[in-house]
């Protein structure tokens, strides 16, 4: 037990089991890390020398913080076949310099052929945004997936059944992130460059670990409205 009551009837924290079960806690990520080690040295002696010569991922994994969808687990990939970068409910926002960072990186750095932007079925970011609670400072964040609600209203309200409607967020949401990456400097700049580099919109069922592709993967600039695609001979004469 970690409170008691005191003769006054007020509840009194007992620091010390606190303090014990927050090292136990902590000590067994340090016994699990070792454990990690001995197995992957077990499999392969070259593995974390092979590991520290560098990256080479194919894949962006743009995906939600949620602990419930790590990339490697997901896709079956080994460390460093996926360069991964998470947010509450895999939002992309175009001022948001993190994001931009990581996909700049990893478009015109690490070349990588495809940017997977990966929602997931019970997103609790996605159903909080869907009520008029207040949670705190993430309201602020939640804010672009009620722009997705208001862009799609007349078919979400349509949708009786609350948990159906949240998971047609849910996928609404992946495929307007996808649209936002889209319409960003780097990935239309890499087109003008490139043949090779694709951008999809995944969602993962949780009940079922399955990946449900949302058939949105676009390869180029071409589909986003003439005011979004940056000139290029082509649009400039439009």
């Amino acid at each position: 037990m970690s409170t008691q009551e005191n003769t006054n009837g007020k509840a009194v924290i007992d620091i010390n089991n606190i303090k014990l079960a927050q090292a136990n806690s902590y000590n067994t990520l340090i016994k699990n890390n070792a454990a990690w080690v001995e197995r992957k040295l077990a499999e392969d002696s070259e593995f974390f020398t092979t590991l520290a010569k560098g990256q080479s991922p194919e894949v962006l994994w743009i995906g939600c913080s949620d602990s419930r969808v790590p990339a490697n687990e997901v896709t079956g990939t080994k460390p460093g076949e996926v360069f991964v970068h998470r947010n509450i409910a895999n939002v992309c926002v175009h001022s948001d310099m993190n994001m931009l960072s990581v996909l700049d990186y990893a478009v015109n750095v690490l070349k990588v052929k495809h940017v997977i932007v990966a929602g997931h079925y019970g997103c609790g970011g996605v159903a909080a945004a869907m009520s008029n609670k207040q949670f705190g400072l993430i309201d602020n964040w939640l804010r672009h997936i009620k722009d997705v609600y208001r862009l799609h209203a007349k078919e979400l309200d349509a949708i009786a059944d609350e948990a159906d409607r949240v998971k047609r967020l849910v996928e609404l949401n992946v495929s307007e992130q996808v649209y936002n990456l889209c319409k960003t400097t780097i990935i239309q700049n890499a087109w003008k460059e490139r043949h090779d580099l694709e951008v999809h919109g995944w969602v993962i069922d949780l009940a079922s670990g399955l990946v449900k592709d949302q058939q949105v993967t676009s390869s180029s600039p071409h589909n986003l409205g003439y005011v979004y695609e940056f000139a290029t001979d082509e649009v400039a004469a439009h």
